[in-house]
């Protein structure tokens, strides 16, 4: 075989190494940078096709639908259920029922409806933990009350004071009614008028109860802890064998003392305990109270269990209440405007319970609760004094009360490690 005759411009020498590298593989490997095109199959017209479907696979469109709306502050009643998808005669009937004009704003409102758009129900959270219906009946509605199937959860938020417990609360997303259980919780070991300073911080652990995966109200404070000048407080909830519940340190010594040390919520202090210039006599004079100023009518509640020993008018105190406490334990409330439902002479009330309404009633410039503190008759300072506590977790239940005081308390843990964590 002449290969000069296939390669006519290549010399031999060029012809022998191309043979070699043939022999090598090499060539196949030339082959490959200029393949031959394969050819492109020609695009062909495409031909729709119905497919059966069968009848069984279609959605029915549904019976009842649901609708929600918000009764936003200045809608109408009409605005509420046009919204709801409620018109016509239908409507004009329910805009006569007296139940939806107490709706208050904010209030989400529930319809089910029929696909032609007749109502099945309405229904709304009413009052605490309480679901108010409206469904057809006839020419009229039927208007009933259940108990709200609310479910409860476990929060935990921690906060920083930067100049109030509030806006400490409201930073962090915490409700108000927990900012004040944190503070009556806290009340005989922290005084949150004096002893408040600027990066105490808390961490909380509390009940939110929720209707339709929707945030409803709080509920109680669980556990917390409390950093105030460095020293930090704890407190558990915990139910005793006798079924009454209340706020424990972490060794079972109970945080509630026998007198709460206010007997007003947050209020100003106006006129501390000691000599001051008497307002009416113009004189200097010892003052053996406290005075909190107050709007009119603000609750007063009583510091401690006891029994009504007087509630009248009292010279200089105008509209007082004395209450005969534990031992020799006395507290008088001076100024009020009223007393409050029940309130008189040898009944027994508890702490906390509403007792009268502030007022400027006997020597009075201004509204204001004056409250004094007696032991044995002799007035002492509320805000300084030494307040006996409450009796501890009975010794039979520690064991019980340390098994579920410790989860809460491994939480506290990590909230307080957490929040170090981000303030370095």
């Amino acid at each position: 075989m002449n290969i000069g005759a296939w390669f006519p411009r290549l010399g031999t020498a060029r012809i022998a190494v191309l043979f070699a590298l043939a022999l090598s593989g090499v060539v196949a490997a030339f082959a490959t940078i200029t393949p031959v095109p394969e050819p492109v199959p020609a695009f062909t017209k495409a031909v729709p096709e119905t497919l059966p479907i069968a009848r069984d696979a279609l959605i029915a469109p549904p019976q009842v639908y649901t609708r929600e709306a918000r009764f936003a502050r200045g809608d109408t009643l009409g605005d509420l259920l046009r919204n709801l998808g409620v018109e016509g005669s239908e409507a004009n009937r329910l805009l006569q029922l007296g139940t939806l004009r107490l709706l208050r704003p904010g209030t989400i409102v529930t319809a089910r409806l029929e696909a032609s758009g007749e109502l099945v129900r309405m229904s709304y959270l009413n009052g605490r933990d309480t679901v108010r219906s409206i469904a057809p009946a006839g020419d009229r509605f039927r208007v009933g009350d259940e108990p709200a199937p609310l479910v409860t959860s476990t929060l935990v938020r921690t906060a920083e004071i930067r100049s109030s417990l509030f806006g400490a609360a409201d930073a962090a997303g915490i409700p108000d009614s927990v900012a004040i259980q944190l503070a009556d919780v806290f009340g005989g070991e922290i005084d949150f008028y004096r002893d408040l300073r600027k990066g105490d911080r808390f961490s909380v652990v509390y009940e939110m109860h929720y209707l339709g995966g929707r945030p409803v109200r709080p509920g109680r404070v669980v556990a917390a802890e409390f950093v105030n000048k460095g020293k930090a407080f704890r407190a558990v909830y915990f139910v005793g064998a006798n079924g009454r519940g209340g706020y424990y340190a972490p060794d079972g010594q109970s945080l509630r003392k026998a007198f709460l040390r206010a007997p007003l919520e947050f209020t100003r202090i106006s006129s501390r305990f000691g000599m001051r210039k008497h307002p009416f006599l113009h004189k200097w004079r010892k003052h053996k109270g406290v005075d909190y100023a107050a709007p009119l009518g603000t609750k007063v509640r009583a510091t401690a269990d006891g029994v009504v020993e007087f509630a009248g008018r009292k010279g200089g105190y105008g509209n007082a209440i004395i209450l005969r406490n534990s031992g020799r334990y006395s507290t008088v409330f001076g100024h009020l405007r009223g007393f409050a439902r029940g309130i008189h002479r040898g009944v027994r009330v508890e702490q906390g319970r509403i007792i009268g309404y502030v007022g400027q009633t006997g020597w009075a410039t201004g509204p204001h609760l004056h409250y004094e503190f007696r032991i044995s008759g002799v007035a002492r300072n509320p805000l300084a004094v030494t307040l006996p506590s409450a009796a501890p977790v009975p010794a039979g239940e520690l064991p019980a009360f340390r098994r579920y005081a410790q989860p809460l308390a491994a939480q506290l843990d990590l909230l307080a490690a957490s929040t170090v964590a981000l303030l370095e």
